[in-house]
């Protein structure tokens, strides 16, 4: 395992040598210490490492990540896994405002509270959410899954497109164009399979409910020009 001490070592090493592995390395453990909240680390990852953050980490976090595994051990500032094409990201704290971001794909694990627009823009990734989240979360997700253990703030999904949520707390308000809908059983599956991918394992999918765009702002129409 390579080690690395951000107190002693600057930043730009250790995502340097993230994104700069010999070929056919079997090197491809890595531990931070002392982060001290400090931003960008661990970012632009593009091979299969496993990074363990021993605290608490700034804004970006595991950003653009593509194939990697990073565990942050404390909290996470804002844009934590902002672009996130693969791999998985775990923050075992609470998380600051847009987390997992414009991500296209890989799995977002907070295993505390989210700050406001979690999931923004969302293309493709999975999100699950141990805790609650704040107001405008998902706001114009266009595909991939958020799942809310606790509840979820104003405006939940406003100007949603495709991306499915979960929620088994209560929600404080829905955003434009969001919905209630029906669980059928194909979403339970999924929701059981993101479930214990977040190793959650304790709760069923039978206790959340399920949101999504009622389709009505794809095109402009004079009849719901009120929504925009």
């Amino acid at each position: 395992m390579s080690v690395f001490d951000l107190s002693r070592t600057p930043l730009r090493e250790l995502n340097g040598a993230l994104r700069n592995l010999p070929q056919g390395s079997n090197d491809i453990a890595f531990e931070v210490l002392n982060p001290r909240g400090s931003h960008a680390v661990a970012v632009g990852i593009d091979a299969p490492v496993a990074v363990d953050v021993r605290g608490s980490v700034g804004y970006y976090c595991a950003g653009m990540n593509d194939g990697g595994t990073v565990v942050i051990h404390g909290s996470a500032g804002p844009g934590v896994a902002e672009n996130m094409m693969s791999g998985t990201v775990v923050v075992e704290g609470d998380a600051s405002q847009y987390a997992g971001a414009t991500g296209r794909g890989g799995l977002l694990v907070i295993k505390g509270n989210a700050a406001s627009r979690c999931g923004i823009s969302m293309k493709g990734i999975d999100i699950v959410v141990h805790g609650s989240i704040g107001h405008m979360s998902a706001f114009m997700g266009q595909s991939g899954h958020l799942v809310v253990l606790g509840d979820a703030g104003d405006a939940l999904g406003d100007s949603l497109y495709e991306a499915r949520l979960f929620v088994r707390g209560t929600v404080k308000s829905l955003g434009a164009d969001c919905i209630e809908k029906k669980m059928r059983p194909e979403h339970r599956a999924k929701l059981a399979e993101l479930l214990e991918k977040a190793g959650v394992h304790d709760v069923s999918p039978e206790e959340f409910r399920r949101y999504g765009s009622a389709r009505t702002l794809y095109n402009f129409n004079i009849d719901n020009a009120d929504a925009y």
